[in-house]
């Protein structure tokens, strides 16, 4: 009974620099609430969480400033993955236990070495 969801790779960013793993959320969501006790708690414990340290955002608040470039998102749960003010890849739902991960690791897997 997972969520949809929608991964959507695009190319990926210039090495160098920090990524992070934006997680847009928001209040009442009940995915939300399944991310934040399967996902969240073991994220920095991950080679994903090293690699791309994970940033809420709330839906319902202003999007952040030092995010301008990157498309907003209304939709949660959502994982935008951004290296160097671009984003690298993005997830769109919960997409349930068994892969969420897969997905993840995927995506952290575009950015370079």
């Amino acid at each position: 009974m997972a969520a949809m969801c929608f991964l959507l790779l695009q190319g990926v960013a210039s090495s160098g620099s920090a990524a992070e793993m934006i997680y847009v959320q928001r209040d009442g969501c009940p995915w939300c609430k399944v991310v934040d006790t399967t996902v969240v708690p073991i994220w920095n414990k991950t080679e994903e969480g090293r690699r791309a340290p994970l940033r809420r955002v709330d839906s319902d608040a202003a999007w952040p400033e030092d995010l301008k470039d990157i498309t907003p998102e209304r939709l949660t749960p959502t994982f935008i993955l951004v290296e160097d003010g671009e984003e690298i890849a993005r997830l769109r739902g919960y997409p349930g236990e068994h892969f969420i991960w897969p997905m993840i690791t995927e995506m952290v897997g575009k950015l370079p070495q």
